[in-house]
């Protein structure tokens, strides 16, 4: 296993350790104390936990060796895990909005608010903590399935942060109304970062193409090379924290092939060097007797 595996794997492992605690402190004090807004919490952690689940689950299938069945890998399932977190949160937003709503008509005020306080004071420190690893390590690693569970816990931070000031604003008022407000109020962050969700997975899932600087930067680093006299039919999309890219380049036709053959290692190096993994294919061109291809033209004619 790799230095960069290894630490994915122990940073996943780091997120569910922090959420099961979570889940069992909140759910606890929750149903102590008659909150709502707590229990909608331990809710919204508990889909943070199944997340971290299928996160460190994905990274394992993800770093996967190719095999005769995934010839390009495994990067796919981070793509998929990411997707059913998204569909994951969606459905706890809606079920504390159905809770919430069925809260208005209590009039009590729940006992013992000072420890739903307490719990929400820790799980703010625990989940900030945890998150800023969660992202840092994915940007190193490039992995979407951690960063996908770092960008959940950073939105439970903003949800826990809302239900704290409202548990100290109930116990100041003695408003009973707060408590599902509260809730709702989590049901409508958690249903913002679910849908975001939702969208960048499924272009993920659906080979949608790098952003449009990346290729750019791509297309000038391969024409920076003096050998290369252009290139054209750029394609790209992702697989995981795994990057993929097909291009046409021309070179002059009197070129050896092994002169060819050198240049495009150099190439692939510079590519690498630059944005970090990547599976590249080159397609070589004799400038002098090229047909100009595009994208479009190009998968129209592989159809054929």
């Amino acid at each position: 296993m790799s230095k960069t595996d290894a630490l994915k794997k122990r940073t996943a492992w780091l997120s569910i350790f922090s959420n099961t605690t979570l889940v069992l402190l909140k759910l606890a004090v929750g149903l102590y104390v008659g909150a709502v807004s707590l229990i909608s919490e331990a809710l919204h952690s508990g889909v943070d936990l199944v997340a971290a689940l299928i996160a460190f689950w994905a990274v394992r299938k993800a770093t996967t060796p190719p095999d005769t069945e995934h010839d390009y890998g495994h990067g796919k399932f981070e793509n998929l895990s990411a997707a059913v977190e998204a569909l994951l949160i969606v459905g706890a937003a809606l079920a504390i909005l159905y809770e919430s709503v069925e809260k208005f008509g209590e009039t009590a005020v729940p006992e013992f608010l000072e420890y739903g306080i307490a719990i929400m004071a820790f799980s703010i420190a625990i989940n900030f903590f945890v998150a800023r690893r969660l992202i840092a390590v994915a940007h190193k690693t490039g992995s979407q399935a951690l960063e996908a569970d770092g960008l959940h816990l950073q939105s439970d931070i903003w949800t826990s942060v809302g239900v704290l000031l409202g548990l100290l604003l109930m116990q100041v008022t003695g408003l009973p109304w707060i408590d599902p407000l509260i809730a709702i109020f989590v049901a409508g962050i958690i249903f913002r970062a679910g849908w975001r969700m939702v969208k960048e997975s499924t272009l993920e899932l659906t080979d949608a193409s790098l952003p449009a600087d990346v290729e750019a930067r791509i297309m000038f680093l391969i024409e920076s090379v003096p050998e290369v006299k252009g290139c054209h039919c750029l394609r790209t999309r992702r697989s995981g924290s795994y990057r993929l890219l097909d291009v046409h380049v021309l070179f002059p036709g009197s070129m050896h092939l092994s002169q060819v053959h050198a240049v495009c290692d150099e190439l692939e190096e510079k590519i690498r060097r630059e944005f970090g993994t990547f599976d590249i294919m080159i397609h070589p061109e004799p400038v002098e007797n090229h047909v100009e291809e595009t994208k479009v033209t190009n998968f129209l004619k592989a159809q054929h």
